[in-house]
């Protein structure tokens, strides 16, 4: 087990493969275990960094606001611990909104950068249904078991719901394992989505981007992912058809082979 320190606050981290460095940033309450579809392929080639966000996991839960910055800062401490300058950059929902904060304050760290299911803030995002982000975000009285369930409804397809209810299951499990954050830090970390604001920045972005977002994502809608690529100079945008918010379970396959084909190029 890995930690390191920013201003008090423990990050723990995860390493693991060799290769060219590629770095995962998680979205609302995630961790090293989001990217378990993505650890077993990516680690076959590169070097894998994954870590908890500050309010989840194996993280510190500060009583105190987050901000993308902090998580930025966060990643950024531990590449510097482990001795890594240029990387490869993945975030997907609210780690897409770290990547981007993260691209924008090291821009020449950044080798290739691929956002998924995320938005650039302020007042031209998209934003979900009233009803979607409440039922999201209201977690009172529930167990650990029936948030998980709530959360899977909005994060996945229906027809993913219907038809591959193993893998429904094994994200469940993999969710259960690792456990809920607390409600402080889950309101921490939306409130830090809500005051984040780059779109006006994101022309400033120099590393080759590919942008990715599924067709039926209720939390995070595509039309978000127009904006970013309509902002960013050298990007590329791919839409799955028939794909929710959490893309990079629902669809692993394809979106693994699309960020390995990405980085090749790269």
């Amino acid at each position: 087990m890995h930690w390191i320190e920013n201003n008090g606050v423990r990050i723990y981290y995860e390493i693991e493969g060799d290769g060219d460095p590629v770095i995962f940033f998680s979205g609302v309450g995630g961790g090293s275990w989001s990217w378990y579809r993505q650890i077993p392929y990516f680690t076959k080639k590169y070097e894998v960094v994954v870590f908890d966000n500050r309010g989840a996991g194996k993280s510190d839960k500060p009583r105190e606001p987050y901000s993308m910055e902090d998580f930025a800062e966060d990643g950024a401490l531990i590449l510097d611990r482990l001795g890594i300058w240029k990387t490869f950059v993945v975030g997907i929902s609210m780690g897409g909104m770290i990547a981007q904060t993260f691209a924008l304050r090291y821009p020449k760290r950044v080798r290739a950068l691929v956002l998924g299911a995320t938005h650039c803030g302020g007042s031209e995002r998209i934003p979900p249904e009233p009803e979607v982000l409440a039922c999201f975000m209201d977690n009172e009285g529930l167990t650990e078991e029936e948030i998980i369930d709530k959360n899977t409804r909005i994060l996945f397809s229906a027809n993913f719901l219907l038809k591959h209810p193993r893998e429904v299951e094994e994200y469940k499990q993999v969710q259960l394992q690792a456990g809920v954050q607390p409600q402080y830090a889950l309101e921490y970390q939306l409130l830090a989505i809500r005051n984040f604001s780059c779109c006006h920045k994101l022309h400033n972005i120099e590393a080759p981007t590919l942008i990715v977002a599924g067709s039926d994502d209720i939390l995070v809608p595509p039309e978000n992912s127009k904006i970013l690529k309509d902002r960013i100079p050298n990007s590329e945008l791919v839409l799955l058809p028939d794909v929710g918010h959490a893309i990079h379970v629902e669809a692993a396959d394809q979106f693994n082979r699309l960020v390995d084909k990405f980085f090749e190029k790269h």
